[in-house]
């Protein structure tokens, strides 16, 4: 949680002086150095990678080879907060472009048991399950800071027992 209690420091707050902007531009470059190492972020600097990479390959009109439109840029934003908010002991998703401009976070342990989250500009993150034969979806409103509970008791059910000790937590 240190790292994003540092980088949501480092893009708000009501302090107008030039002190106080020097603290927070000095805070943003000492979080965006720590994210970018692996040995101080973890494994959420190769996932902040690879979510750039996607945004970089589906950057064009039509990425898909029909009317797909690039992955809209609050959305990479909107994604990289989500990381930053998931809990360290969660394990991290796979990414995936929507036409829509969205990125999509799916969670996939097997065949039929799936999680996903899709992330674009907005504050409402849609999710859907599959679970066997059971399945279903929801809307929950993301704060930027937070991982909304329904999903994070989404993803800890969909994983199962492989991560047991998530439920403990």
């Amino acid at each position: 949680m240190g790292y994003h209690a540092l980088h949501e420091f480092s893009r708000s707050g009501s302090a107008v002086s030039s002190e106080a902007d020097a603290v927070r531009r000095a805070t943003a470059t000492v979080a965006i150095a720590a994210e970018r190492s692996q040995a101080l972020f973890g494994r959420k600097a190769l996932a902040v990678e690879q979510l750039l990479a996607l945004e970089s390959e589906c950057a064009e009109e039509g990425w898909d080879g029909h009317d797909a439109v690039p992955i809209n840029p609050l959305a990479v934003l909107k994604a990289q907060r989500f990381l930053r908010a998931l809990p360290d002991r969660m394990p991290l998703p796979e990414f995936a472009a929507e036409p829509d401009g969205s990125i999509s976070l799916d969670w996939m342990p097997s065949r039929h048991r799936l999680f996903s989250v899709s992330i674009g500009p907005g504050d409402r993150l849609a999710f859907a399950w599959l679970d066997g034969t059971d399945s279903g979806h929801g809307v929950a409103f993301f704060d930027g800071q937070t991982v909304p509970q329904p999903v994070l008791v989404g993803i800890e059910l969909t994983i199962g027992s492989a991560h047991a000790g998530l439920r403990a937590a």
